[in-house]
């Protein structure tokens, strides 16, 4: 109990002269009086005389001396100033959007209640977006039928983990242990910058515990920690990945061993840029199948993965990025940690290549017009 009894302490020394002293007790009842001071282990009050706050619900003489264990007290008001936020803990994090979710490094427990409150942007081409999304949504994103860009958490780095809205500020009761993952709800993120502000409030655990972590059972303290708000484990948890069906178990690097990593994506007929939420590395076999149609403007109209005919204007001056394939088609190009780009290759309805250097995965429709685009392709995505 060491912090609350150096937290009423410091209110104590800091309002001498108090006369309307408040203290409620964990069995509810409620002395009005002053608070003397903290001695043999226990808060001295005197109870309020006639001329003073009468007392309420506790059995004492007016003026006489009552002493109450840390344990016993619920909360501490002098001159109606509360120790409330000694209860609670806010922790602050800046979200951006990554491959993986961010850490809020925040461990929670079953039954304990969060507040979350966010502001800030983060920028995606021309789009400005605010915690609370856009009136978009995305087919990609963690939650498809969400606000693209909303902020939204999940607790634990399981991938049955239940995904919850978030958006600017959010109170609600933690369903599991864990630590608590947020990220934006967004499918794309490598044209991303900025971060929302996040802060993360959790009610302290002021329950006395025992020194092997059991519950505490009677008031003799000196059995138990002193420690009784449960300090949080901000130590670094397990990754939680943004990719389908991705546990975070691993630390980046996870499936390169073993089973084969496969990943389903949407790729709409607009897409410039699809960030396919694959990292690969240089040998890695990737094979590639897609399906579905795409609208490659007016002039071209439907056409499957492999596109429409390779002529015309595009063709002639180069103005699609490859632009010996046909318009709409599915392409793709690898983006390496500094920035930099490899040349755009057909996928088609399929395609296995090894990989010649590292970097994400990124899939988009070969065209120089998007305006007048639509529908998408269902890609899936294979490395060994």
């Amino acid at each position: 109990m060491k912090k609350l009894i150096l937290a009423l302490l410091c209110v104590i020394v800091c309002a001498p002269l108090a006369l309307a002293d408040t203290i409620y007790l964990r069995d509810g009842r409620t002395v009005r009086g002053t608070v003397l001071g903290f001695i043999g282990g226990r808060f001295a009050v005197r109870v309020a005389t006639a001329t003073g706050t009468t007392t309420t619900s506790a059995t004492a003489e007016q003026g006489e001396v009552q002493f109450f264990r840390p344990s016993q007290i619920e909360r501490v008001e002098i001159e109606g100033r509360s120790l409330d936020e000694a209860r609670f803990s806010s922790r602050t994090v800046q979200v951006s959007l990554e491959p993986n979710w961010i850490d809020s490094g925040v461990d929670l427990r079953r039954g304990e209640r969060v507040s979350v409150k966010a502001n800030g942007t983060i920028v995606t081409g021309r789009a400005r977006i605010t915690p609370g999304g856009l009136r978009s949504t995305d087919p990609t994103a963690p939650l498809p039928r969400a606000a693209e860009g909303m902020l939204i958490g999940a607790v634990g780095n399981e991938s049955d983990s239940p995904i919850m809205e978030i958006g600017i500020g959010r109170d609600f009761v933690a369903d599991r242990d864990g630590r608590l993952y947020l990220t934006a709800n967004r499918g794309t993120y490598s044209d991303a910058r900025g971060a929302y502000n996040v802060e993360v409030r959790t009610e302290r655990n002021l329950t006395p515990r025992r020194r092997d972590n059991t519950a505490s059972r009677n008031n003799n303290d000196e059995e138990y920690d002193d420690d009784v708000f449960g300090t949080r484990n901000s130590s670094p948890a397990p990754v939680r990945s943004r990719l389908p069906g991705g546990d975070g178990r691993d630390t980046g690097d996870a499936g390169r061993v073993g089973a084969p990593r496969e990943v389903s994506v949407n790729v709409p007929g607009t897409s410039r840029d699809t960030d396919s939420g694959v990292e690969v590395r240089s040998g890695e076999q990737v094979t590639i199948t897609a399906s579905g149609t795409v609208i490659a403007g007016r002039r071209i109209g439907e056409v499957g993965p492999q596109g429409g005919r390779a002529s015309g204007f595009g063709s002639i001056i180069g103005t699609r990025p490859v632009p010996t394939a046909g318009p709409g088609a599915l392409i793709g190009y690898i983006r390496a940690s500094n920035g930099q780009l490899s040349q755009p290759f057909l996928i088609g309805n399929q395609l296995t290549f090894n990989a010649q250097t590292d970097g994400h995965l990124i899939l988009a429709i070969n065209d120089d017009d998007y305006s007048d685009n639509g529908g998408n392709f269902a890609v899936r995505i294979r490395v060994n």
